[in-house]
Parts: C-alpha cells; structure tokens; sequence
C-alpha cells in the first residue's frame, strides 16, 4: 500500500521496476519526500548500485547535499542544475590530519572509482595536473574530467584552507583555456568545481560564480558521527533556506539588479 501510494506515477516506476529490485524500493519507502525517493531510485537505476549502495547513500544524505549545491545557481548560471553536492564527503579515503594538496590528489587517483561515486553520475577522469601554457607562462590545472550527460569537460581545483575570492579568476583561466584548445565540436563550454576544505558561501554567493561557470564546495575528509553529521547537513540547508527567502523579500526596485536563486525544478530533474 505504501509503495502503491508513493510510487503512483506509472510513467515514471514501470522503467524503474526494471531496473531496481524490490529491496531497493523498501530502502526507498521511509523517505519523507516524493523528490528525494526518485532522485534515489533514478540514481541507483542509472548508476547500477545495489540496495546495499543505495543505503548507503540515503545514509550519507546524497539527495540534501546535492540541493544545496543547487542553491547557488541563479536563474543566469552557467552552471547546469543537480550536477554537484555540496559539501563533498571524502572520508573514503583515510586522510589523517596534516595533509597536504598532493596528498588529496593522490588518494583521489589511487580510488579514482570511490572518488566518482561520491563526485556524480557521467564523469570520466581525464587528466590530473593539466599543463596549459598562457602567455609564455606555464599553469596546472590539479584534475580534468569529462561529464558523457552534460557532454563538456570539468575542471577540478582542491584547495586545503578556506575560499579565497582570488580563486575565482584562477578558474577563470583554465576555463578559458580548455574553451579554446580542448573543446571539440559537438561540446558544451567547460564548467569548474573548486573544492575547498572550508566554503564561504556567502562570498561565494557574492562573487556571482555560477555565472561564470564555476560552482564552489566544501569537502570532509572526517565523517562526524550520525547525529553530529545529521545536524550539520540540516544547519547548512537551512542557512542556504534563508539565504533564498531573503532574497525573494527584496523590494520590488532591488529585483532588477540581483540574480535570483533558481528554485524551480523540473521533473526532468530528479
């Protein structure tokens, strides 16, 4: 009964139930919204998981950490919507304290296949500390990836500390670059992730990044434990909650001038 009234759209469950057993559809049924029980299930019939996967990314707030990402998007982003999460959780790899950039890098290449179950759906890897030549002057890009869906390269730049608004134009440059010497025909313009260990959202927001094709987020190396971690998720989506209610509530003289956050979904979406 409760999968009857929660899976009632037969457009959308008979090409699932080809591809999900009914394990997965029992990891499915306890959660509280329609969104997130199909951005599960068209996850896990895409991506091929087991129910055993599936659990674990319900666990691990898959579906949460991807909307925030979203909440950074304009209306005007370059940036395609439901691409990222926001933050990325690598406590896969058993980084201990003290690490260095290389450090991440290389853990990230040495599971190059845990690291592309936790970034997203479609990537390839490419090419780690891509070399670009730019006025004589030589500059690397850490990691370069390829989506299939969004058919267009992204770049990936991993930052230890904080965000720093000078990385904006750093990512800049590399998309420029890749957009003139990489891009083949039939492709879309390149997109940018910066991963930082700690975001500034706010500055983030401010700095318009979306727009220009660059998406920012946080990444963890240490998972809290289940309540601390359960907590923090929710904290950081009601902040990005606020975040947009504030500037809905702009008089109606201010709404030319900003961007607002795209919160429409379409139901291609989940």
């Amino acid at each position: 009964m409760q999968f009857a009234n929660q899976f009632s759209d037969f457009e959308i469950v008979s090409p699932l139930a080809t591809q999900l057993s009914w394990t997965h559809f029992t990891e499915l049924l306890p959660l509280k919204t329609q969104e997130a029980r199909l951005y599960y299930a068209q996850d896990a019939a895409a991506r091929g998981y087991g129910a055993k996967e599936l659990r674990r990314q319900i666990s691990r707030k898959a579906y949460e950490r991807r909307e925030i990402a979203n909440t950074a998007l304009s209306k005007q982003s370059a940036v395609p919507f439901s691409v990222f999460k926001d933050p990325y959780l690598l406590d896969i790899f058993g980084l201990k304290e003290n690490y260095l950039e290389a450090d991440l890098e290389k853990a990230i290449l040495s599971d190059i296949e845990a690291f592309l179950l936790e970034f997203g759906h479609g990537f390839s890897f490419i090419e780690r500390q891509k070399r670009m030549i730019i006025g004589g002057e030589d500059v690397v890009l850490d990691l370069l990836f390829y989506n299939r869906v969004l058919k267009r390269l992204v770049a990936v730049e991993l930052k230890l500390g904080d965000f720093k608004a000078s990385y904006k134009g750093q990512m800049e440059l590399y998309l420029s670059w890749l957009d003139e010497y990489e891009r083949e025909q039939g492709e879309e313009a390149p997109i940018g992730i910066i991963l930082c260990a700690s975001a500034n959202r706010k500055k983030v927001e401010m700095l318009k990044m979306d727009k220009a094709g660059i998406a920012v987020a946080e990444y963890w190396t240490q998972l809290p434990p289940k309540a601390v971690f359960e907590q923090k998720i929710k904290e950081i989506m009601e902040e990005a909650q606020e975040r947009l209610e504030r500037r809905k509530s702009l008089p109606a003289t201010w709404q030319k001038q900003i961007d607002y956050f795209w919160d429409e979904k379409d139901e291609e979406d989940f």
